[in-house]
């Protein structure tokens, strides 16, 4: 059961908790039934194969951190209001094929109510809310249901109103700590609603690093070049593990109950190496094998970074494609009128790592548009011959121009 835990925390470096150095408790140990158990054995695919393919098509950043937690969450909420292929499409995606959704939901619950129950000293948050456009009609279902299973708060607003977008961001802001502090931009006309997670965790090491042993050391980017970095360094007796691909310690917050886990490539190894590797068994398997203690002066580099990614193509891959899709997608859980589909999904998250510990928050936003065609819509049927061109935006350069006589003639 551990090892399914972790990656709800290792995997992304969410494990956190707060504690006295002098005042360690001993690390409690949750029992699920066999429904939550299959949840997080779900949880833990869904988690990797999300990694992976963020890694795999990552081009802007150089560094990144996803909660697969904040994602499920918001998904799950969504999930409420999903039918048919949607539907089955998103639990193929969640990997909860299987599950019952009433399963599903109460397993998402208990859950949560054990990861923030851990440890009385653990600052670990974990809220989820609902804002819909003022005057769209809901289901009571999918508000009660998400009301109750997920503690989300529902709340309409004047989706016109400026205020509307600070409203949400606010939300965001507060539930983060103010470490992420705004995650939409704008609201658009089509725009009918926004379910969103957000996960907020602060832990102090079990055993601290000294800030005057911290120091300026060499980091080898991939590249071959190298940087000078604050380095935090301590010799301690700590779980390790290594194989052929890379070497692995283990470093606990608090009680326990929550760990981070560093994974360094062999030498001539690669990370991609090691994402390649990840599956649920791989994954089992690594963990299971941190049971040797071994004394080592360990480095680590301090980290403060931010990361956000729109995951629309990466939950495409995943197999949820016509949850995106206008005219294809089923959400009549969340309105009998259907003709809504996800505009977007958005994530971000934050981490710092330091002498102390480390701090880490997560939001997940899932955006809801209605493909309903108004009734002032124009009309535009390019029936019968046209010209047109092709331009270049910033210089008004003309890059293409043409006319079409015949759509069919291919001379």
């Amino acid at each position: 059961m551990k090892s399914s835990f972790s990656i709800l925390l290792a995997l992304v470096l969410l494990v956190l908790c707060s504690c006295n150095q002098d005042d360690i408790t001993l690390p409690k140990t949750i029992t699920l039934d066999e429904k939550s158990a299959e949840l997080i054995e779900a949880e833990n695919e869904f988690g990797l194969e999300l990694f992976q393919k963020i890694y795999a098509q990552e081009e802007k950043y150089d560094n990144i951190m996803v909660s697969p937690l904040s994602v499920s969450l918001a998904l799950a909420m969504t999930y409420n209001g999903a039918n048919g292929e949607t539907k089955t499409a998103m639990e193929k995606t969640l990997k909860v094929y299987g599950l019952t959704p009433e399963e599903i939901n109460e397993s998402y619950a208990t859950l949560v109510a054990a990861l923030q129950s851990l440890d009385p000293k653990v600052i670990l948050e974990i809220a989820n809310a609902i804002y819909y456009r003022e005057g769209f009609p809901v289901e009571n279902d999918f508000v009660s249901t998400n009301r109750n299973y997920y503690d989300a708060e529902v709340e309409a607003l004047d989706f016109n109103s400026p205020q509307a977008v600070n409203t949400i961001n606010n939300w965001v802001a507060e539930k983060t700590h103010d470490k992420i502090d705004k995650i939409i931009d704008n609201i658009s006309a089509n725009h009918v609603m926004f379910l969103l997670n957000a996960i907020y965790f602060k832990g102090i090491w079990q055993s601290e690093f000294d800030e005057d042993d911290t120091k300026d050391l060499p980091f080898y980017l991939q590249n071959g070049s190298s940087l000078q970095v604050p380095t935090m360094q301590k010799t301690e007796s700590l779980p390790y593990f290594s194989n052929n691909i890379f070497r692995a310690v283990k470093l606990a917050y608090g009680a326990g109950n929550y760990n981070m886990f560093v994974f360094l490539p062999q030498e001539e190894k690669t990370v991609e190496a090691i994402v390649e590797e990840l599956n649920v068994d791989s994954w089992k398997d690594w963990m299971e094998s941190f049971t040797d203690t071994v004394n080592m002066d360990l480095k680590l580099p301090r980290l403060k970074y931010k990361y956000e990614i729109k995951l629309n193509d990466v939950l495409t891959d995943m197999g949820m494609g016509v949850a995106f899709t206008r005219g294809a997608a089923d959400f009549t859980g969340i309105n009998k009128g259907g003709n809504l589909n996800i505009d977007y999904v958005k994530h971000k998250t934050f981490i710092e790592v330091n002498e102390k510990g480390t701090e880490a928050a997560a939001v997940t936003v899932v955006s809801i548009e209605t493909t309903s065609v108004g009734p002032h819509n124009m009309q535009f049927n390019v029936n019968r011959p046209f010209l047109y061109a092709i331009t270049e935006k910033d210089t008004d350069a003309i890059l293409f121009m043409g006319t079409v006589k015949n759509p069919k003639s291919e001379e």
